[in-house]
């Protein structure tokens, strides 16, 4: 052989050993993430088990015990008391995993509580009325409460940040309502189809997709880069969509569904294919937008409301899945940013106590005092307004933009997060007094009915 030869040869095999060490390494890298991907992911779903089952014993609905695990799993409780294991199960890779995971599950779960929703009651123009002056008071006083609460406190909590834009922060995670967390609420005390149900939910929705436009605007201030028509636009592209659901995907989707004839909880795999593709080019458009895709599915899922044979297979084949899987790792992601040890004074504590007072305040008593407008009794009234204060981890979104902007402080965010969480604890114990309260008031009224026939 040739030197020419020999040494094009010997390239050849270094070559070849070097691309093969770039694939191994590749392939380790690869390994090495679905490693710590799933080791995550094993411990999030058992801790979530776990927790929704303690929060049962305890009078509570399991999202709220998911909720907290999520919280715990983060640097609050589990990076404190044991920072090394910490370290390695949540730091060891990169969060995309979660992050995307996260979002799929959250774009899934809101399709299921579009579904659960009976919104022939609609059709009726006192619950139309009702939904429309719940949902804007308990928008309105909200905000206006954390408007001045923001200006206030802005220069002590958040002195880096625009007093302005701060505020506006505030007032914004201050007007959420968590329509994913309320939802599941209301499915598991069996409300969903009750004409109260239906206008919390409703008034929720209306809240949240005013709450998201806010979102947009005050980002858009903070960035210094609004544009009142690409505002308008965005409201425009959330109507017209809504309207092209209604109009076209409706009737398309139920003959797709006629044709597949879901029975007995049982749902085709080509249905399900087409379904799961649907919901995710329906949040696809609503990013476009300029909203959160969480808002495309919840969409394609009320155009379906009145498919209840498809509905009882979703939940048999697809729902069950999204809740103990999906669900809790979008509640660890979100408990990883979080951090309780940025409280460690008296004072930042009152504040923190002050924000939990004045939230509740401005959700509760928005949604009572426009309830009690439209004809609604006192507990009705009170049930709603508890309802309408529920936020959740959906306010961590808000709290984290304002967060990744610089527009509130650690400190700041740690009190909307303990706000969020203590409006949601106290939904379930309080709803279920309400509960009993008004049926002991309907008993005697049907009593008196039936003695007088």
């Amino acid at each position: 052989m040739s030197g020419a030869s020999l040494a094009a040869a010997s390239a050849s095999v270094a070559g070849a050993a070097g691309e093969a060490a770039v694939t191994g390494g590749a392939v380790h890298r690869s390994e090495t993430l679905l490693f710590f991907t799933l080791l995550e992911l094993a411990i999030i779903v058992l801790a979530a088990r776990a927790g929704g089952a303690l929060a049962r014993r305890c009078g509570q609905s399991p999202a709220v015990g998911e909720i907290i695990v999520g919280i715990l799993l983060g640097p609050s409780l589990f990076g404190i008391l044991a920072p090394q294991p910490f370290e390695f199960v949540f730091h060891s890779a990169p969060p995309e995993p979660l992050q995307l995971l996260s979002g799929i599950g959250l774009v899934l779960l809101m399709f299921q509580i579009g579904l659960e929703f009976d919104f022939r009651h609609l059709a009726s123009s006192s619950t139309r009325g009702a939904l429309l002056r719940i949902a804007s008071a308990s928008l309105a006083l909200p905000f206006v409460l954390g408007l001045g609460f923001g200006l206030e406190v802005a220069p002590v909590l958040s002195p880096g940040a625009d007093r302005l834009h701060s505020a506006l922060f505030v007032a914004t995670a201050f007007s959420i309502t968590a329509l994913p967390i309320l939802g599941r609420i209301l499915i598991e005390f069996d409300l969903t189809r009750t004409r109260l149900g239906v206008i919390a939910i409703g008034a929720a929705a209306l809240n949240d997709v005013a709450g998201w436009l806010l979102l947009a605007l005050v980002t858009a201030l903070a960035t210094s880069k609004f544009d009142l028509w690409v505002f308008g636009a965005r409201i425009g592209g959330v109507l017209l969509f809504a309207a092209v659901c209604v109009r076209f995907v409706r009737p398309l989707l139920r003959r797709l569904i006629a044709r597949s004839r879901p029975r007995d909880g049982e749902l085709s795999g080509n249905l399900m294919g087409v379904m799961l593709a649907a919901i995710f080019l329906a949040g696809m458009t609503t990013y476009e937008i300029g909203i959160f895709s969480i808002f495309g599915g919840f969409l394609l899922g009320v155009v379906l409301y009145d498919e209840l044979e498809f509905i009882q297979a979703w939940r048999v084949r697809v729902g069950s899945f999204v809740s103990v899987f999906f669900l809790p790792i979008f509640f660890t992601y979100t408990g990883l940013r979080t951090s309780i040890g940025s409280l460690d004074t008296a004072g930042a504590w009152g504040l923190c106590l002050a924000t939990i007072a004045l939230a509740t305040l401005g959700k509760w008593g928005g949604a009572y005092l426009a309830a009690r407008s439209a004809a609604f009794g006192h507990a009705e009234a009170s049930m709603l307004g508890v309802m309408m204060n529920t936020r959740a981890l959906m306010e961590l979104v808000v709290v984290n933009v304002g967060l990744d902007l610089g527009v509130i402080s650690t400190r700041m965010f740690t009190m909307l997060v303990i706000m969020a969480v203590a409006s949601t604890v106290v939904t379930a114990p309080t709803k279920r007094y309400q509960l009993r309260r008004i049926a002991e008031v309907m008993t005697p009224a049907r009593a008196s009915e039936e003695a007088g026939k």
